[in-house]
């Protein structure tokens, strides 16, 4: 909109370099939809053009400056006028002056750190986007895209299975054993569960997924649980003796990767909840937390060394090699 004979006399346009290869990455928006952005990992350069387009060719623009920022930010739902950024890396394209013509700038930030995946939660939203500006004495015009940052890791090397016991004295006994304790997203959960002692009529057994998500320190602490997926084990009474399989396939539910203490805002941590239902709907439950982290599928050649980067900060430089064994084996595979 004009007011006074002043209005947007440009416009901004974001392109990537590598935008007709780089694969894109579904995500959640904030309305619960899904849409598509380009996917990034740590460590991986983010480069493009900023393309400003006169709406009047042949009458000049003045300017105070013209930028391009990487952002890397978190909001907090209940805390809406702050964003606290986490990375903030500035360019400037042009000095203060004017444009007579369209102009393409060239932009390009190196192996930037990008510590955190992406994520839109209930009460938080963890986002990248590069933002460019034509800065203006009175409306700047502002050009905002947003990427999608996936963390990869290695594989755990301590992953002990779990094994646990439910007990009501003189009741109930049961013992169930998961195969281990840290899963990747697309994983499988493979496990037993014995029945020691029945003496109460057990109608319905299942396995929840259940995903908690914590926002805010001190006094201001907000939980969310969430049950992302339910496996029926068993429909009827079971007998002493008897033990049960397990598989749940992990792959078809929207799950992320653990984050514990991101950025020191928020949490996001996974459970599984054995629940048991007697004849009276009473409810018998054992929660368990488990570790759910991103494997890296098979990156193209020119990101497997930035995918290597990735675990590496994640594991630590232990893993460095084994992730660069990795990166060359798929490379060469």
């Amino acid at each position: 909109m004009s007011f006074f004979g002043f209005g947007q006399s440009a416009e901004i346009d974001v392109v990537l370099s590598d935008a007709e290869t780089r694969k894109k990455a579904e995500h959640k928006t904030e309305d619960g939809k899904k849409d598509k952005y380009f996917l990034f990992y740590d460590g991986e350069t983010v480069s493009g053009k900023v393309n400003v387009t006169l709406k009047n060719p042949g009458k000049r623009l003045e300017h105070q400056g013209i930028k391009i920022e990487f952002v890397g930010q978190i909001e907090l739902y209940y805390d809406r006028g702050n964003h606290h950024e986490f990375v903030s890396l500035v360019k400037d394209l042009a000095r203060p002056g004017e444009i007579t013509q369209s102009q393409t700038f060239d932009f390009e930030f190196t192996h930037v750190e990008k510590p955190y995946e992406s994520y839109t939660g209930q009460n938080v939203k963890l986002r990248y986007f590069l933002r460019a500006t034509v800065v203006r004495r009175l409306n700047d015009i502002i050009k905002e895209m947003d990427i999608v940052v996936h963390t990869l890791s290695t594989y755990p090397e301590l992953n002990s299975s779990i094994k646990m016991e439910v007990g009501i004295e003189d009741c109930l006994h049961i013992e169930f054993e998961y195969n281990k304790s840290k899963y990747h997203l697309k994983d499988v959960i493979v496990g037993k569960i014995y029945f020691l002692l029945v003496r109460i009529k057990i109608r319905h057994m299942e396995i929840d997924i259940i995903k908690r998500e914590t926002t805010g320190t001190g006094p201001s602490v907000y939980h969310e649980n969430d049950t992302i997926a339910k496996y029926e084990i068993m429909d009827g009474a079971p007998v002493r003796g008897e033990s049960i399989p397990i598989r749940l396939f992990l792959a078809g539910y929207d799950l992320t990767p653990t984050m514990r203490d991101i950025n020191k805002k928020f949490s996001v941590r996974y459970y599984l909840n054995l629940v048991l239902i007697d004849e009276e709907e009473r409810r018998y439950f054992k929660q368990q937390e488990i570790t759910l982290w991103r494997k890296g599928d098979v990156v193209r050649k020119s990101m497997s060394h930035q995918a290597a980067i990735a675990s590496q900060r994640f594991e630590g430089s232990a893993a460095s090699e084994s992730a660069l064994e990795q990166a060359a084996k798929e490379e060469s595979g």
